[in-house]
């Protein structure tokens, strides 16, 4: 019984708490590919539509992608043939 009260809320909608959070139906998430802990920026498009977009950060995405590849001190000289 819990089951269809819940299926049938989620069904409407989503509805703004006091403290203005949102909670997103599960099956809008896993359809947009969302995952726990992506990091959403809200933009407003027009009076009573909000478009949440997954911030991506491309840098902390690869940061430490690289680890061991150069040898030690091998950047530091690439960068002194810059000069």
């Amino acid at each position: 019984m819990t089951y269809k009260v819940m299926k049938t809320a989620a069904s409407r909608g989503a509805k703004i708490s006091a403290k203005h959070q949102i909670t997103i139906p599960i099956a809008a998430v896993t359809a947009a590919g969302l995952r726990t802990g992506d990091r959403l920026r809200a933009e407003a498009k027009g009076r009573g539509r909000v478009l949440l977009v997954r911030d991506d950060d491309p840098v902390a995405r690869h940061a430490g992608a690289l680890t061991g590849v150069y040898r030690h001190g091998e950047l530091d000289e690439l960068r002194n043939e810059w000069d």
